[in-house]
């Protein structure tokens, strides 16, 4: 199985990360995308964050209905911080005779020297990087030639899509509409659980069907 590993907070999942996905499952011809929420990232405070069993079920809602995507809680049940090698040492362990593909964005990817083991990253899994706005695909060259193995990253086109969760979170704090930011349903369960203050003033964040 050619398995695509998508992690990250999730924090909450957009169109952006489902983009992602879609683009590299195509491009890689990946037989599946596995969507990994993080429990405790090592290297960032995650900003409003409702907890991960929420983060879980807005991914769960958001891959909801397409059978490329698949979400996992593996990284939920640690209770320690989430390294990237400790997720893909497992998925060797109980995926059998898969071929990894590790999903980051270009900004990522330029950090992958500072990583926790990152050699022993790229043995188990090859590097996939989105190209995208923002980060020079020479500046995710260079800093990959600092980790034996990194020669190997496939380079895939995403397209522009301006969404980050940062976003997302302001804009529901804000009362705003996210609809076409977000899925429907991830809409109507941050609605219902009021995540993020939206509903707290009584305002509806998803816009008039």
């Amino acid at each position: 199985m050619r398995l695509g590993v998508l992690g990250g907070t999730f924090n909450p999942p957009h169109l952006g990360h489902l983009a992602c996905a879609q683009e590299a499952y195509l491009q890689l011809e990946l037989d599946l995308v596995a969507l990994i929420p993080t429990r405790t990232p090592p290297h960032k405070v995650l900003q409003d964050d409702p907890g991960p069993r929420h983060r879980l079920e807005l991914c769960r809602l958001a891959a909801r209905g397409d059978e490329r995507f698949e979400v996992s809680d593996l990284e939920l049940c640690r209770s320690d911080p989430s390294y990237t090698v400790d997720t893909l040492e497992e998925l060797h362990a109980t995926v059998q005779d898969s071929e990894l593909f590790l999903i980051v964005g270009g900004d990522i990817a330029t950090g992958l020297p500072e990583w926790h083991d990152p050699e022993r990253v790229l043995s188990l899994a090859t590097l996939a990087v989105a190209n995208r706005e923002g980060t020079p695909r020479s500046s995710v060259e260079a800093a990959l030639r600092r980790v034996p193995g990194g020669e190997l990253a496939r380079f895939f086109p995403m397209p522009h899509v301006a969404i980050s969760s940062t976003l997302v979170r302001q804009r529901l704090r804000r009362g705003q509409a996210v609809r076409y930011f977000v899925p429907d349903a991830v809409i109507e369960y941050i609605e219902r659980h009021r995540l993020y203050g939206a509903g707290t003033s009584g305002n509806r964040v998803a816009a008039p069907a």
